[in-house]
């Protein structure tokens, strides 16, 4: 079956084409239209599609709208009640609602050719579920945890996967969601809702968790595999701050609370989960699994042998897990995902008509990866272009900036390049093979969805990397799936003798991830990025602002 994927209702639109049980492609529609999360989750812009990601997702295959077998909408509306009716606050949601019910009509205006009889609303926790439990390697009996801020009349779904089915076992009412009430304390904090919940989480690590007895009263499990989150008086505990505004350490105290006390909800509903279905494997989806903080313990105290979380695990992972879903119930057998890295891609050649096209000075190194490991090794900060962009919000070797991580310095410097908090962390990447010896948590990381404890005698070493409390968010490296970045990492361990690099996301504060050459040269001339090594070219600051022809280029053969 040809199924194409759409997630469009609340926020990070996208879409994602699955063809006989494997996923093809899967594209957020921000990186095409250069908005941050694609658009606002509210109910006046309900009715935006992810109209140019699914084209290309169609493109990528060679595919008519009309040659599809069915479209998944990761939303349905028949199981949605009224906002009033399930406690919520959102006088508009009838609006979003009735743009959900006219979702095939405007799919066919978007894409024509496609018949409306071919969509099929699939629930939306059901998508968050399926993009986990269905694409995790090794998962065929596995139970599945899904919270996040709403779907339907739920904010949470606890299920198992046996085979290629997904057996619901719970799901919790609104309005009781654990991530509404972190988004109303990212709001009350001064950062934007419903987008900015990662910058909780690093401000915790700076606070202590005083406030966790007075946020219990609000926030806890029921023990029948729901809970209550509701009712936090924020305003109590700790003034609010207006966007900018500087934070104190009552703020930083009150993240700390919030996340502990998220933390110890999380371990009571996977502690319940496991105890109906003794899997040793927990899959894990919808935006709350994005904290890698509430991850690394439910690996670390929670009863299950192995934790996965779907690298995709917010909204926009629900374009995938809506077509796996309707691809396992039309008897395709769902293939694991080989990687994050589902998005655009260029040839050597279309980079380099991209290079010529804009008149930029460049090189053609003899390995693209010891050129840039030797300007680490000399404290250069590298934009990083390489292969097909990831689906998520993570940035995982291929729309990366990369720096040194033994210079304490960088982790400022990264900040100021980026524009954003100086309390936030960047991440290592670590060859897989030296992992252990370094960094102790989960292994394999591959999609830097866990914390790890830095290992003392490396603290020192790599402190770009180390966050306050003294951990890191890692991606490991395995040589077979990511060659390219491994042989970097190798190359500037040969010089340096750390096989870490430092890596964050190749964007600027409030932009979404750099995804095309044209991206790249525009954050490349408004950042300062030393060097962008863009495919096998690489582009120096110095020339590039030199105004420097490309058959002028310094080093290296076109």
């Amino acid at each position: 079956m040809r199924i194409l994927g759409i997630n469009a209702l609340f926020h990070d639109p996208a879409a994602a084409l699955v063809i006989d049980g494997r996923t093809v492609a899967a594209a957020e529609e921000e990186r095409f239209s250069r908005r941050k999360h694609g658009k606002r989750p509210v109910p006046f812009s309900a009715w935006e599609l992810p109209e140019k990601a699914a084209a290309w997702c169609l493109e990528q295959a060679g595919l008519r709208p009309e040659d599809l077998d069915a479209v998944a909408y990761s939303f349905d509306p028949s199981l949605a009640r009224p906002a009033a009716s399930m406690g919520l606050d959102d006088p508009w949601d009838h609006l979003r609602l009735g743009y959900a019910r006219e979702a095939p009509g405007f799919l066919r205006t978007a894409l024509p050719g496609l018949d409306p009889d071919a969509v099929r609303f699939v629930p939306h926790h059901m998508a968050h579920a399926a993009s986990t439990a269905l694409a995790a390697p090794g998962a065929e009996t596995s139970s599945v945890l899904v919270l996040d801020g709403r779907g339907e009349a739920t904010s949470h779904l606890a299920a198992r996967r046996v085979g290629d089915r997904l057996e619901p076992l719970h799901g919790q009412e609104l309005p009781h969601s654990l991530g509404l009430v972190y988004e109303e304390l990212t709001e009350h904090l001064g950062f934007l809702r419903s987008s900015d919940e990662y910058k909780v989480m690093a401000l915790a690590s700076y606070g202590t968790p005083r406030m966790l007895g007075e946020l219990r009263r609000y926030v806890y499990a029921t023990g029948d595999g729901g809970f209550h989150a509701t009712g936090v008086p924020w305003a109590e505990l700790c003034p609010a701050l207006r966007p900018g505004e500087a934070w104190s350490r009552c703020h930083a105290d009150l993240a700390a609370s919030a996340q502990a006390c998220l933390e110890e909800t999380l371990l009571d509903l996977v502690r319940w989960l496991h105890g109906r279905t003794h899997d040793r494997t927990l899959t894990l989806a919808g935006g709350v699994a994005l904290n890698c903080v509430a991850n690394s313990r439910i690996a670390r105290e929670g009863p299950f042998g192995r934790v996965w979380v779907q690298p995709a695990a917010g909204d926009a992972g629900t374009a995938l897990g809506g077509a796996l879903h309707l691809a396992a119930r039309g008897g395709d057998r769902p293939e694991p995902m080989a990687g994050a890295d589902l998005g655009r891609r260029w040839s050597d050649a279309e980079v380099e008509a991209w290079l010529k096209t804009a008149a930029v000075p460049y090189e053609r190194p003899a390995d693209v990866a010891e050129t840039v490991a030797e300007a680490l090794a000399q404290d250069a900060i590298v934009a990083w272009f390489q292969g097909r962009s990831e689906y998520g919000p993570r940035a995982l070797g291929h729309r990366s900036l990369l720096a040194h991580p033994g210079r304490s310095g960088n982790l400022e410097r990264l900040n100021d390049v980026k524009g954003r908090e100086q309390f936030r962390p960047v991440a290592p990447m670590v060859l897989a093979e030296r992992a252990a010896e370094i960094f102790d948590g989960p292994l394999p990381s591959p999609y830097m969805l866990f914390v790890h404890e830095v290992a003392p005698g490396w603290r020192d070493r790599i402190p770009a990397v180390v966050h306050v409390d003294g951990t890191a968010r890692i991606q490991t490296v395995d040589p077979a799936a990511e060659p390219l970045v491994a042989r970097l990492l190798s190359a500037f361990e040969r010089r340096t003798g750390l096989p870490v690099v430092v890596n964050t996301s190749l964007n600027t504060s409030g932009r979404p991830m750099v995804d095309d050459p044209r991206d790249a040269l525009e954050c490349f001339g408004s950042a300062p990025v030393d060097l962008l090594a863009i495919g096998p070219f690489v582009i120096r600051r110095g020339a590039f602002f030199a105004g420097g022809r490309p058959d002028t280029a310094a080093h290296g053969a076109m």
